[in-house]
């Protein structure tokens, strides 16, 4: 008899349901879908299953996988109009439980994907091949899903565990480690160690498969250079410095991905989907196969001709830019925006995600973009930070990393030392991954607090009570730097009952 699988994957818009069957000679499969080992055949299953990847990929970044840690860091301030919409994790009070939409809805896109990347893993080795050019593209799709799978459990690390310390790591909490297709299963929290430990052997088995597909401005499927980005990341925030600083500066250095040192061709890249720094860009096209959006900033109100956002940032932050900087212009405009009836000219909003006049179902915006997975700007800071925390010699290294980005922004180069050159590191990753969805993240790990401060204007923010707004000040290490394990994953998994995140 076939092993009961209830949960329903969706390759190329087919759906895949297996189901079971008492035939004592044989077993029926329903006329109407497919059990999942005859869904790995072809060559064809196979290109179906690994388009897969990406599709998920596509819903799987921007929108609330990225605004949601924004809005509950020191970026931005709610307007009067914000309507309570991602109210709970902006406040960091009682109503942001484990039951909250974010934290169910987040959790259960990236493990939801992860049954699907599993089957691929377990299943396309089985696929017949022809030639040998349909064993190599079998290769790559395994390399695919190995790199999706590490990526997505470091995504759900940076939100459900504590930040990584290499000496306690051992002993602590890490997340669920599901590694084969088994709805079924329900296993309990693995350490922090552990799971780093898989996605590093997820990462190194993705760049073995994917050595010889070459990276490219804009690549919408992963290369050897996803794959080293991707490690690059993950090393920082496991504070492997050595190997962070040696995949960046591979990618780096393959000199594929130009830093952008004009204000206009930036301003395109952000608005219009330039892909000159893009590592990975994900491949949109209207009206099916489109990606989530940051919706929050603009509030675009067609018959008001006005914009009425949710969000705001603070004063403090346009501040951090100086005039001469390219990425002032394409980040932050000032608007005419109105608030409870009320109009305030000159207000700054974050016009990093205006949407691409490309992507328009309409006459006005959607707000729809290309979302960029992976940027080389990004590969100048990993390399400065982590050649900061290699110390010695390598000190020189981190300000040549760092005063080759300012000097593409149109910043003058910095010749500060020790912890002044740590400090201006950080200020340029914030400056640069503005409205990126790390900034929460960076604060978690560098072990430092969520203060908001210097509001535009307290007319149409809200400030009562100020300590939920726009002055609260949470100590560094709060418990809700980290997000609670599911309610509903608690209370059905019997495994994971007791391994709750404190503060809970």
């Amino acid at each position: 008899m076939k092993r009961n699988i209830f949960k329903i994957l969706m390759v190329g818009g087919v759906s895949l349901l297996a189901m079971t069957s008492c035939e004592k000679k044989l077993d029926l499969y329903p006329y109407d879908s497919i059990e999942l080992s005859q869904s790995f055949k072809t060559i064809q299953d196979a290109r179906a299953w690994n388009n897969s990847i990406f599709q998920h990929l596509r819903g799987r970044v921007y929108g609330l996988y990225m605004y949601s840690q924004d809005v509950q860091g020191d970026q931005l301030n709610a307007t009067l109009d914000y309507g309570n919409r991602n109210g709970s994790p902006h406040r960091w009070d009682d109503s942001f439980r484990a039951d909250d939409y974010t934290i169910r809805d987040v959790w259960q896109g990236y493990y939801s994907t992860m049954k699907n990347v599993n089957a691929i893993i377990q299943n396309m080795p089985n696929v017949e091949t022809a030639n040998a050019n349909e064993a190599a593209e079998i290769n790559q799709f395994i390399g695919n899903a190995h790199l999706m799978r590490a990526y997505l459990y470091h995504e759900l690390a940076l939100r459900y565990a504590k930040p990584y310390d290499p000496a306690t790591a051992d002993n602590t909490l890490g997340l669920p480690l599901v590694l084969e297709y088994d709805p079924n299963l329900k296993p309990a929290r693995s350490s922090l160690k552990a799971t780093y430990d898989q996605i590093i052997s997820d990462i190194n088995e993705a760049k073995t498969r994917l050595a010889n597909v070459a990276g490219e401005q804009g690549a919408t499927r992963f290369t050897i250079d996803a794959a080293k980005a991707l490690e690059a990341r993950v090393k920082l925030y496991i504070q492997d410095w050595p190997g962070a600083k040696t995949a960046a500066d591979e990618v780096i250095n393959t000199g594929k991905y130009p830093l952008i040192t004009d204000a206009a061709d930036f301003q395109d890249y952000w608005h219009v989907d330039g892909y000159q720094e893009s590592i990975m860009q994900m491949f949109i096209s209207q009206p099916t196969e489109t990606a989530n959006t940051n919706t929050i900033y603009l509030g675009w109100n067609n018959s008001l001709q006005k914009f009425v956002p949710d969000f705001v940032p603070s004063q403090w932050v346009v501040d951090a830019y100086e005039n001469n900087d390219i990425r002032k212009a394409a980040y932050f405009k000032q608007v005419d925006i109105q608030i409870s009836g009320t109009v305030y000219p000159n207000s700054w909003v974050v016009n990093k995600y205006p949407g691409n006049p490309a992507y328009f179902t309409g006459a006005t915006t959607n707000y729809m973009h290309e979302p960029k997975v992976f940027r080389i700007a990004e590969m100048y800071l990993i390399s400065a930070e982590a050649a900061y925390n290699m110390g010695g010699a390598n000190e020189d290294q981190a300000q040549n990393r760092l005063n080759e980005l300012r000097t593409a922004r149109g910043l003058d180069p910095v010749a500060s030392t020790g912890a002044a050159l740590l400090q201006d590191i950080k200020d340029e990753r914030f400056r640069e991954l503005a409205f990126e969805g790390v900034r929460l993240f960076d604060l978690k790990r560098w072990n430092e607090p969520v203060v908001r401060r210097d509001p535009q204007n307290e007319e149409y923010i809200n400030v009562t009570p100020a300590a939920s707004f726009h002055q609260l000040n949470i100590p560094a290490g709060h418990n809700k730097f980290t997000w609670g394990i599911p309610t509903n994953d608690i209370t059905t998994n019997p495994s994971l009952q007791g391994q709750q995140n404190p503060g809970w």
